[in-house]
């Protein structure tokens, strides 16, 4: 049986842990080479991963990147925009400083990178983009304004791409996902009886797992959602029905 991502290139940002980690292992262990793109260093080795220091924010340093991969592995086919970070605080004490950075690592971080990205993917008439949204992208939250903004923003920037980069006939397709609440490394840190009313929010009675986020990714990166663009894919349990 031959894997899923067999002979395809992925990059994929905020890799160094957490949802990102389970992404870049997954697409490894499903045949492709990645280039997991973080400032920090990565927390784990896996022989199909190369680690890639990156800050979304430099232009330059994403073209550099995109150049790269490309020049190396001869193509891109795969791109997961996942770096992100919060700030979290109500919007009446909010500094400017809070604003931009989210701003400018979630939503701009986004753009910075596709924007040389799916050019190449025009150029090889295919490809797949996914952006990573959240539940709070799509429902608004209490002190977290900013991260909301930049989260309803790259659902919004899927959706143009996914018509911009296939106007000509390309099989270029865009996708998002919108994570409910995941058990990474920030989730490990609060008090569990908060964790617990997460989970009572879920028509499933639970909090997700970053392999099921990154299972979502893994189809929409695949051959096997072929027929799949500018959509985004809610995996929050049941969160908000």
């Amino acid at each position: 049986m031959s894997k899923r991502l067999e002979g395809k290139v992925a990059i994929i940002t905020g890799a160094a842990r957490g949802l990102g980690q389970s992404m870049a292992e997954l697409f490894a262990s499903e045949g492709a080479k990645v280039v997991a793109c973080d400032m920090e260093d990565l927390t784990y080795q896996n022989p199909s991963v190369e680690g890639y220091k990156l800050n979304v924010t430099d232009v330059e340093g994403c073209k550099k990147c995109a150049d790269y991969v490309k020049e190396k592995y001869g193509k891109i086919d795969i791109l997961v925009n996942n770096a992100g970070i919060t700030r979290d605080v109500l919007t009446a004490k909010m500094t400017d400083d809070q604003w931009n950075l989210v701003i400018d690592i979630n939503l701009k971080g986004v753009f910075n990178l596709t924007r040389f990205v799916g050019p190449m993917m025009q150029e090889a008439k295919k490809g797949s983009i996914i952006n990573i949204s959240s539940v709070v992208g799509e429902f608004g939250n209490i002190g977290q304004s900013n991260y909301a903004a930049t989260k309803a923003g790259v659902i919004g920037l899927a959706k143009s791409w996914a018509k911009e980069f296939a106007r000509k006939g390309e099989a270029v397709r865009v996708n998002t996902i919108a994570p409910g609440y995941i058990m990474t490394d920030i989730l490990k840190t609060v008090p569990q009886n908060l964790l617990d009313g997460f989970a009572k929010q879920t028509m499933l009675g639970r909090l997700g797992q970053p392999m099921e986020i990154a299972n979502a990714a893994l189809f929409l990166a695949s051959d096997e959602s072929s027929y799949i663009t500018g959509h985004n894919l809610s995996v929050n349990g049941g969160m908000r029905l």
